[in-house]
């Protein structure tokens, strides 16, 4: 049974490229209107050369934040009894910066993405500095297919639509402990029918910040798949992202269901301290592939990640509310004392709710956020209010306020405002540029 998932993986991420291949390559690239040299295209950023050769723009994204965690507890004590002291901080940082290189090559349909990625909190550390991007070809509204990094599409935040969510580029708790993360594969996605979109990645595994090529197995077994219904209007807003900014005068409607299927090994895991890093971690924050952590002697070195979730969404008039629900299952657990486990697999579920709403149009913004874990090692859950003043009434430039209160978050790290543990209060303040 094992050697079979990694063989139906692979097939399944080569249909849609077999698929591809057979449609005419001979599409023309179809005409579009001409943009001046050194025009501007909010969230696109500058186009600064064109020819018939190819165009590049440059576009930037960056953001300065306030963090005081100085109202967390001091210690946490985990489902195990073992009780730590939190780095609890205050602090100014320009917290991430993203240069963005773009546009297409020889023809229209075939688009590129390079860019350098930075988390200055976390210099000195594995992954702070990314130089990457991703190669597209678009064949007909039905068909993209790409290469490079991208994120595993595994819930609705790993779509595509970031920054266009309610909080400064930080998901809600339950979200960020289910979520797969960024890795190199290839990828299709387009139209199944009108209003009925998919996406589909064969990628390297869950998360592939902080982990060298030679870290990686040999199988091609990480899989992760999206089908996404907009049955009202058939679009979603700006990216599809979270909150009516664009004020729908008729209700628009999401439904969506995700799955991601992994096989992980602790020396395909970034280091606990990288950048993003995304483990798999029991409901109280402990990574799974922890040494000794369910006993003296017991050592998990494979496991198998599998992870459904389905969400739902509504805008209208300047609101909106968004709910998303997980199921996810490790199993396969293998390693040194693993047979003296009192389980066979570890199950978690979980929730997240978003609602916004626009106070002045186009200006200013409120929102709401509550997500919750279901655990075999606890229950926690966090509660988040927070303002967006956008004030060039645009997504280009916002200013963002949030309050946040987690319990025994299971989630943190250094570019979050979340700390692993954390029970308390929160407060961050964001500004933010997304030219």
């Amino acid at each position: 049974m094992r050697g079979t998932g990694p063989r139906l993986a692979v097939a399944a991420g080569l249909i849609p490229l077999l698929f591809a291949a057979t449609v005419a390559l001979a599409q023309g690239g179809g005409d579009q209107a001409e943009e001046p040299l050194g025009s501007y295209k909010p969230n696109s950023g500058f186009k600064v050369t064109d020819s018939d050769q190819g165009e590049l723009r440059i576009r930037i994204f960056t953001y300065v934040r306030y963090l005081n965690q100085l109202g967390l507890d001091e210690t946490y004590t985990d489902s195990f009894g073992q009780t730590s002291t939190l780095d609890r901080r205050q602090d100014i940082q320009l917290q991430k910066m993203t240069i963005n290189f773009q546009g297409w090559l020889m023809d229209r349909k075939f688009r590129y993405l390079a860019y350098v990625w930075t988390s200055n909190t976390s210099q000195g550390l594995g992954a702070q500095v990314v130089v990457g991007g991703n190669l597209n070809y678009a064949f007909d509204p039905h068909v993209t297919v790409g290469g490079g990094i991208d994120a595993l599409p595994g819930v609705r935040a790993t779509e595509g639509n970031f920054p266009f969510w309610l909080t400064a580029d930080n998901r809600l708790m339950a979200d960020e402990f289910f979520r797969p993360s960024y890795t190199m594969g290839i990828w299709a996605k387009g139209k199944v029918v009108d209003r009925l979109s998919y996406r589909l990645m064969l990628g390297n595994n869950l998360s592939q910040l902080g982990v060298d090529a030679g870290q990686l197995d040999d199988k091609l077994n990480t899989l992760s798949t999206a089908l996404i219904w907009l049955p009202t209007t058939g679009e979603f807003g700006t990216a599809g992202g979270f909150g009516d900014f664009d004020r729908h005068e008729q209700a628009a409607t999401r439904f969506a269901a995700h799955f991601t299927r992994s096989d992980e090994d602790r020396q395909g895991q970034p280091n606990s301290d990288a950048f993003e890093n995304v483990t798999i971690r029991l409901s109280d924050g402990n990574a799974i592939f922890k040494p000794g952590l369910f006993g003296p002697g017991i050592q998990i070195e494979n496991a198998t990640y599998q992870m459904f979730s389905t969400d739902v969404g509504v805008k209208y008039r300047g609101f909106s509310l968004d709910g998303e629900f997980y199921w996810r299952w490790v199993k396969d657990l293998r390693g040194g004392g693993t047979e003296a486990l009192p389980f066979e697999e570890l199950t978690d579920n979980g929730l997240q709710l978003q609602a916004s709403g626009m106070v002045l149009p186009g200006t200013l913004q409120g929102y709401g956020g509550f997500s919750k874990v279901y655990g075999e090692y606890g229950d926690p859950w966090d509660l988040r209010l927070g303002l967006n003043w956008f004030p060039w009434h645009n997504y280009v430039v916002r200013w963002n306020a949030e309050y946040l209160h987690t319990d025994r978050s299971p989630v943190g790290g250094l570019s979050l405002p979340t700390v692993v543990g954390g029970t308390g209060d929160t407060f961050y303040s964001s500004f933010q540029v997304n030219f």
